[in-house]
């Protein structure tokens, strides 16, 4: 198994370490410390011996941050996160805040006093968090200082720094070589009369040159940091070891050498130097100012062309999604053989998936903890089941099972919520079912000129639930990797997704609704950008559309067809006979007798 059950947050251990952390705190002078949850890569996903955040307080969500003053200490999380930290914190020693309701800058002014200096460490704050705060603050007389970590410094059974082995990705995988991914990106750093670009995120680095490693669960990546020069030579700073075996496959362009001589490499730098503002360590920057270096603030070179996936990438995806539907589905037969009884647990349900997929030969990892949600822990919008929370699947009830795997030829995640059997379904759980599977429809369906961004098409995804009064509280899209991240940036779609969506991107389409005490409703497939054929009277403009990926039936029995459009019922139909179509060839028995059932016309 990849995903362990064992608790590992305790809310008892966040009032000493709390203590031990004021101490030094005021120790070294200062009135306050912020603890983010990121690493000096800036991951979303970090190894345990970067796991600040949920040592401190007990808070495990994959964002967040805390900020501590000396009488008290603000948990930052957003809306995915509220019913969670409230059961993972100590409410006597820690308070949960609402982010970005309430930002850092203006909760810090309401309780911090004039006069305070508040400590950072700043490989773990990005150039724009550090220059935002700090201009935010100005006029306060409260200041940003930056200095050693304080956490490191009481957290004395802190776990070793991985050092997985890190192998070659085929560029028959990843469709073209890491010699060419260098030589486009240096004549760009040319053309924009830059001599080099500081990567620091992991999968950037791995993109570019063809790595894959085990450093952090399931994201497939070296922990490492990169200097790209302009001549298209790579100077990788990462343990060796790490990479040994692989000379033949990085060239003589590549440089390796231990990650402690990053900063004085940094310091040896001709400028202008490229550094991404909203991904770098503020270190960065202080390295290369400290040594008068012009510094471009520019995006991570990498970012684009990796959302951006190439056909070989976009083949890959297909092959992986049809694998992970065929083992969905025998997920989906089984759990509707066996659930009815009262005896599933939502642990069983977990094994059971991933032992599936590790069935197919392929599965190299699972692509995050898998979510799998019986009747009210369904509302806990990013939750893990634990020997301790683990909960039976009731008749009758709903249950939400948010998961994916990860297979040298693409990443997967899909989300479906589905009705246990024995027992009659919720109508409320049906129709907020109904809701969000329009959203899934309407987002699917969309057209839209080259240039619209995620913003501009969140709403169409929400709309079906605002008529009913109702929403959610996290992004309806991410971006996903190419064996690579199951969150890839830059582009969203949310109402912060400003980024233009262009062809190649691969993205989630996820609506939800959550009844805190009740249930969870959560419908994702992954869907893939693409140019949009012209239309008969149309516009002489470029047009873009998706194409969905994602290939597993969705619970008709939790569908109120006389709610859905004429419209509406055609694209379930049309989706569900696809899904047939595709998966038909790779099951058979029982299960493949399910999938006719499950693919039926409404």
């Amino acid at each position: 198994m990849f995903q362990s059950f064992e608790t590992t947050s305790n809310p008892a251990t966040g009032a000493p370490r709390l203590a031990a952390l004021r101490e030094a705190i005021a120790t070294a002078g200062l009135s306050g410390f912020l603890v983010p949850r990121a690493d000096a890569h800036q991951g979303e996903y970090v190894a345990d011996c970067d796991n600040r955040l949920a040592w401190l307080t007990g808070f495990t969500g994959s964002a967040g941050f805390a900020a501590i003053l000396p009488d008290l200490a603000g948990v930052f999380v957003d809306g995915r996160y509220t019913v969670q930290v409230r059961a993972q914190v100590d409410p006597a020693v820690f308070t949960p805040v609402a982010w970005p309701a309430t930002g850092l800058s203006d909760w810090l002014k309401a309780h911090a006093k004039p006069g305070m200096s508040i400590g950072f460490d700043p490989w773990l704050h990005t150039v724009q968090e550090i220059d935002t705060l700090r201009r935010d603050l100005r006029g306060t007389q409260i200041t940003l200082v930056d200095c050693e970590n304080l956490v490191d410094q009481v957290w004395t059974d802190r776990p070793a720094a991985p050092a997985a082995q890190a192998w070659a990705h085929p560029s028959q995988l990843a469709g073209k070589s890491a010699a060419d991914k260098r030589a486009d990106l240096a004549a760009d750093l040319r053309k924009d009369e830059q001599r080099a670009a500081v990567l620091t995120l992991p999968d950037s680095i791995a993109w570019l040159l063809n790595i894959r490693g085990a450093d952090i669960p399931r994201i497939p990546v070296v922990q490492a940091f990169a200097i790209l020069h302009d001549d298209g030579a790579v100077d990788l700073f990462t343990d060796p070891a790490k990479l040994t075996g692989l000379e033949d496959h990085l060239g003589d362009a590549v440089r390796i050498a231990p990650q402690d001589r990053f900063g004085a490499a940094l310091q040896g730098l001709p400028g202008p130097v490229r550094i991404d503002k909203s991904s770098a360590p503020h270190a960065v920057q202080m390295y290369l100012t400290d040594a008068g270096t012009e510094v471009a603030l520019d995006r991570d070179p990498c970012v684009l062309p990796k959302a951006c996936k190439n056909p070989v990438e976009i083949a890959g995806a297909e092959a992986a999604h049809l694998r992970d539907g065929a083992a969905m589905v025998r997920f989906l037969h089984w759990l509707d053989d066996t659930a009815g009884d009262g005896t599933v647990t939502e642990i069983d349900a977990v094994t059971r998936l991933e032992t599936l997929r590790a069935e197919t030969g392929a599965l190299k990892d699972i692509s995050f903890d898998t979510i799998a949600g019986a009747g009210p822990n369904g509302a806990i919008v990013h939750y893990r089941v634990t020997e301790d929370s683990n909960r039976a699947l009731e008749p009758g009830g709903v249950f939400l099972i948010d998961s994916g795997g990860q297979y040298e030829d693409g990443t997967t995640d899909i989300t479906r919520t589905v009705l246990v059997p024995g027992g009659p379904a919720d109508p409320d759980a049906v129709a907020a079912h109904t809701r969000v599977l329009q959203g899934v429809i309407a987002l699917s369906r969309a057209r839209f000129p080259k240039g619209v961004t995620g913003r501009d098409l969140d709403a169409l995804a929400r709309f079906a639930l605002w008529t009913a009064g109702q929403d959610y509280d996290h992004g309806t899209g991410h971006g996903v990797g190419a064996y690579l991240s199951v969150h890839e940036g830059p582009a969203r779609i949310s109402r912060t997704g400003n980024e233009e969506l262009r062809p190649g991107m691969i993205l989630s389409n996820e609506p939800g609704y959550y009844r805190e005490g009740a249930f969870g409703i959560r419908i994702e497939n992954l869907i893939l950008t693409h140019e949009a054929p012209p239309l008969p009277g149309g516009d002489d403009r470029e047009m873009l559309c998706f194409r969905t990926l994602t290939h597993v039936p969705i619970d008709r029995r939790l569908i109120e067809v006389d709610a859905l459009s004429r419209a509406e019922r055609d694209w379930v139909d049309a989706y569900h006979a696809e899904t047939r179509k595709r998966l038909s060839p790779l099951l058979d028995g029982a299960a493949h007798d399910w999938l006719l059932r499950a693919t039926d016309p409404l």
